[in-house]
C-alpha cells in the first residue's frame, strides 16, 4: 500500500464502532454482493506470508486503506468543464479533477477495446480510494504523474507476502524485494505485463494516474470477465487484492461513488487514515529508536523534552553490555531453490491464423537434484514479430507452479501474422536460464471449393457476363473464412499460364487483367469475383481459382460468336 500520509487521524473505539455499523449497513442495503467483513484477512505477526495468491494479485496483497464512506449518500454537483473544478456536498465524494479524468478516460478506452467487460469508472475510483486515497488527494502534476512516489511496504515476508525483487529496482527502487508502486499500487512483476500508456506520451509509468488507471481497467477486464455480473465483479476485485475485507471496502466505495461525485481541485482531496496493516508490527510501522544503556528512556522524561528530576544511575562498569542475540537467517523461499526449468510434455505448437492453439505450454521448475518445486512464479512472454496473444489479449502471463512444480500457460490465440514466434519462460525473481518454445502460425486455408450456382457462365463475344462467379471455400467441411485466393483465366487445363485472349477482368483503371491476386473469402467462406468481360474471340475458356491450403476449382466460360449483321433490304 502507499506510504504513510502526512496527516494521520488516530482512531478510537468510537470510530471503530462506526466503521462496523457502516459495513453492516452497506452489506445489507447498498453494496451488491458484500460479504461479512469479519471474514476479511488480517495481517498479524511478522512471519513470512504463506498466501500463494499474493503472487497473482495486482498489488501482491499489499496493505490498503480501510476507511469506509459515509452512510448518507453524496449529492452530485455538475461541473461545467471549464476553470478550476470545485464541488460541494460530502467531502468524501470529491475526487481530484485529474484523477477523475483519468478514471473516465480509462472507462472510455476499455469500452472500445473490451466492450463486454462493462467497466464502470466508479470501480477504478473505488480501488484508487482504497489503494492510495486517490493519489494522495490528487497530488499529481499536469500530466497526471504523482509529485512524489507512492510506495507500499517492502514485501519481505514480515507481516506481508514475501516477493523477491523482479525489476532490479527499476519501478520501486528496491533491488532486494518488491514493493507496490503508484496510485493503483501495482507490484513490478504485474506492471511488467499489464502496464499501459494512458496519456499517449509513449511511456508506461505506474506513477502516472492515466497509465495506472488504464492498466487497472485492463487488469480487471482480463479473462473475459463481465463486471456487470456480480460474480465476475467479485472475482476481479479479489484478483486485485485477495482479501474479503478488501472486497467489501471496495464495493462500499463503488456503491457510494455510483450515487454521485464531484470534482475538487488537485491536491485537495480527502486523505484516508485507517490502514489494514495498522498495529500489526509490520515493517511499514515506525520503528522506535533504541535507548542506549545507562540513559533514561524517553517515556520517563518530563513533558517538553526536559530530563527527569532524579538522576539516572549508571550501570556498574563490571556489567558487560547486553549481547545481541544471533540472527537466524530467513529460510529459503521455493524460488530460491529453483536451479533450472524443464519442459513438462508440451507438444508441437501450431495453429491456423485466427484460431486458438490446441496445445498449452507446460513448464516444470526443478532443484539442482531434479526435484519439483511448487509455489514458484513463472513468467511466459511472447517474443518475436507476431500478433498472437494469450487468452485475455496479453503478451505476458505469470503463473504459479502447482504441487507438481508445473506451471501451465494460458491458451495461446494465433493472430493474423503467419510464421514462427517464441514463448520465453523465466522464473520470476530468480536468475536461471530461460526456456524457449517455438510456435508456428499457418495461413488460413481451404481444402475444397464449390460454386454457389449451377448456371453455366456464358457471354456473347464483345459483351459482358451476366452473372458474377461466386464460390464457397471450406476446410474439413466448415466454412473457411479469411482464406487467400487467386483467380486466373488460364490457357488450358494442363497449362496454368494466363491466357492472352478470351474473357478478362478489369482493374481499377479499366484495363484488361486476366489474373487477380490478393483475394480473400468472407466470414462465411464466400468469394464473389468481379465482373467478367469477353473480347471478340468465341469459344470455351477456363477460369481457375486456387486458395491457400490447396483447394482448386476450374470453371468453364463459354463465349458465343456475335450475330453477323446483314444489310437492310432496299425498298422495291
Amino acid at each position: 500500500m502507499a506510504a504513510q500520509f502526512g496527516r494521520r487521524v488516530v482512531k478510537g473505539a468510537a470510530t471503530t464502532a462506526v466503521a462496523a455499523v457502516a459495513v453492516a449497513a452497506l452489506s445489507a442495503s447498498q453494496a451488491p454482493g458484500v460479504t461479512d467483513t469479519a471474514q476479511g484477512r488480517q495481517n498479524t505477526g511478522s512471519q513470512p506470508s504463506s498466501d500463494p495468491d499474493a503472487d497473482n494479485s495486482a498489488t501482491g496483497n499489499s496493505p490498503y486503506y480501510t476507511d469506509l464512506p459515509p452512510l448518507n449518500s453524496p449529492t452530485p454537483t455538475p461541473t461545467t468543464g471549464t476553470g478550476t473544478p470545485t464541488g460541494t456536498g460530502e467531502a468524501e465524494a470529491g475526487i481530484p479533477a485529474t484523477v477523475l479524468d483519468a478514471y473516465k478516460k480509462a472507462e472510455a478506452a476499455l469500452g472500445e477495446s473490451k466492450p463486454g467487460c462493462n467497466l464502470p469508472w466508479q470501480l477504478l475510483a473505488a480501488i484508487g480510494k482504497v489503494e492510495s486515497g486517490q493519489a494522495r488527494g490528487g497530488r499529481v502534476d499536469a500530466n497526471g504523474t504523482t509529485t512524489t512516489p507512492i510506495l507500499g511496504p517492502v514485501l519481505n515476508g514480515n507481516g506481508f507476502a514475501r516477493i523477491t525483487d523482479t525489476d532490479g529496482g527499476a519501478y520501486d527502487g528496491d533491488t532486494t524485494h518488491d514493493r507496490a508502486v503508484g496510485p493503483m499500487q501495482f507490484i513490478p512483476s504485474t506492471w511488467e505485463w499489464s502496464g499501459r500508456d494512458g496519456n499517449g506520451d509513449g511511456k508506461k509509468d505506474p506513477n502516472n494516474i492515466y497509465d495506472a488507471a488504464l492498466a487497472a481497467g485492463g487488469y480487471l477486464c482480463r479473462f473475459g470477465w463481465d463486471l456487470s455480473d456480480k460474480a465476475d465483479l467479485r472475482r476481479a476485485i479479489l484478483s486485485y487484492n485477495n482479501s474479503t475485507h478488501y472486497l467489501n471496502t471496495v464495493l462500499s466505495w463503488l456503491e457510494y461513488y455510483r450515487k454521485g461525485t464531484h470534482e475538487v481541485p488537485d491536491g485537495t482531496g480527502t486523505l484516508p487514515s485507517g490502514r489494514s496493516d495498522d498495529n500489526n508490527g509490520s515493517s511499514s510501522s515506525p520503528t522506535p529508536t533504541p535507548t542506549p544503556p545507562g540513559t533514561t528512556p524517553p517515556s520517563s522524561q518530563t513533558p517538553g523534552g526536559g530530563g527527569s528530576t532524579s538522576p539516572s544511575p549508571k550501570p556498574p562498569t563490571t556489567t558487560p553490555p547486553p549481547s545481541t542475540p544471533p540472527t537466524t537467517p530467513a529460510p529459503p523461499t521455493p524460488t530460491d531453490t529453483v536451479d533450472h526449468l524443464e519442459d513438462a510434455g508440451t507438444a508441437k505448437l501450431t495453429a491456423t491464423a485466427g484460431d486458438a492453439f490446441a496445445e498449452k505450454i507446460a513448464t516444470r521448475t526443478e532443484t539442482e537434484a531434479g526435484k519439483a518445486v511448487a509455489k514458484v512464479r513463472v513468467r511466459f512472454t511472447i517474443v518475436g514479430d507476431t500478433d498472437s496473444v494469450f487468452t485475455g489479449g496479453e503478451s505476458v502471463a505469470t503463473v504459479v507452479t502447482n504441487s507438481s512444480g508445473v506451471a501451465t500457460a494460458p491458451a495461446l490465440k494465433a493472430g493474423e501474422k503467419t510464421g514462427d514466434f517464441t514463448v520465453r519462460v523465466t522464473v520470476v525473481g530468480r536468475a536461471v536460464s530461460g526456456l524457449d518454445y517455438k510456435a508456428t502460425v499457418t495461413a488460413r486455408q481451404a481444402d475444397a471449393l464449390a460454386r454457389t450456382s449451377d448456371t453455366a457462365p456464358t457471354c456473347v463475344a464483345g459483351g459482358e457476363f451476366a452473372d458474377q462467379v461466386e464460390v464457397r471455400a471450406t476446410y474439413k467441411g466448415a466454412a473457411a473464412d479469411g482464406v487467400a485466393a487467386t483467380a486466373t483465366l488460364i490457357k488450358a487445363a494442363d497449362d496454368a499460364t494466363a491466357n492472352d485472349k478470351g474473357p478478362y477482368f478489369k482493374d481499377a483503371d479499366g484495363k484488361t487483367v486476366r489474373t487477380l491476386a490478393g483475394l480473400k473469402t468472407d466470414a462465411n467462406g464466400l468469394l464473389k469475383l468481379p465482373k467478367l468481360y469477353a473480347d471478340d474471340t468465341a469459344g470455351t475458356f477456363l477460369l481457375r481459382i486456387n486458395t491457400t491450403g490447396g483447394a482448386t476449382l476450374t470453371v468453364e466460360l463459354k463465349v458465343t460468336a456475335a450475330p453477323s449483321s446483314s444489310p437492310s433490304p432496299s425498298a422495291s
